[in-house]
């Protein structure tokens, strides 16, 4: 990896919040620099210069000739380690340099691009899967690549490519276990009917029954007025029949 010039300016190390927001109100960018044999040190940096660095490379691996302003040396080769930006609108809002040695190599996090359309997708409707998005290599810095290409032409459906299959960059080595997989291509997902569940079916019988009761209660009704007509009816035969008495006797006396 090439690296870039960027301008940076000494800066009193502040927690405050007031001050912070000044500096960026000014166009500027909190930073600090640090390494295995130099103190941390607080900068300030471009906004402006640091967003079109990064608007011009694939990755945030950058490497970096940091000149910073009334420094003992005149270039300080830096790796840029981490961003921090603004969750909202997504300004950079902090920058962490690790100063880096030319005869030195270092490890960092390089990011996957896949290339080519797997043939499990193309020809068997699969899905790519990606299983990691990053690699841990180990390089110089001059070496460092900007992003890992992995092929996946040639992929089939359950197949994968793993950490020993793939071709690192020359002067580059990719740690990590050579069985771990990288990407895959999974079978296509088919729509499958639920079958309703014995409790369901249980609740929906129960359901049914309930409105067929329902339903048969006005008939019952009906039924019932008839039953009621007969029953009234019988009392009445009942109430009239000690008026045969008076009959009854007169019989006796004949």
């Amino acid at each position: 990896m090439k690296s870039v010039p960027l301008k940076a300016f000494p800066r009193s190390a502040q927690k405050r919040r007031g001050p912070l927001k000044q500096l960026r109100s000014n166009g500027r960018v909190p930073a600090v620099i640090y390494g295995r044999q130099t103190a941390p040190q607080s900068l300030e940096i471009s906004a402006r210069e640091i967003g079109d660095l990064m608007h011009h490379h694939v990755s945030e691996n950058l490497l970096v000739d940091l000149s910073i302003e009334n420094d003992s040396r005149a270039k300080r080769l830096a790796l840029l380690q981490e961003i921090q930006r603004h969750p909202i609108d997504g300004k950079v809002v902090h920058v962490d340099f690790h100063e880096v040695a030319e005869n030195e190599k270092v490890i960092v996090q390089v990011p996957i691009e896949t290339v080519g359309e797997a043939a499990g997708v193309k020809t068997g409707g699969g899905v790519l899967e990606h299983v990691l998005f990053k690699l841990k290599v180990r390089c110089l810095p001059k070496d460092l690549p900007e992003q890992i290409t992995v092929d996946v032409t040639s992929l089939e459906i359950g197949k994968s490519i793993h950490i020993g299959e793939i071709t690192a960059p020359q002067g580059v080595e990719i740690l990590g276990g050579k069985n771990i997989p990288v990407v895959s291509v999974a079978a296509p997902r088919a729509e499958e009917e639920v079958a309703p569940t014995a409790e369901a079916k249980g609740a929906a019988d129960v359901e049914m029954t309930k409105e067929k009761k329902e339903e048969g209660a006005p008939g019952e009704a009906k039924g019932a007025a008839p039953a009621k007509a007969e029953a009234k009816g019988a009392e009445k035969g009942a109430e009239k029949k000690p008026e045969a008495k008076p009959e009854a006797k007169a019989e006796k006396k004949k």
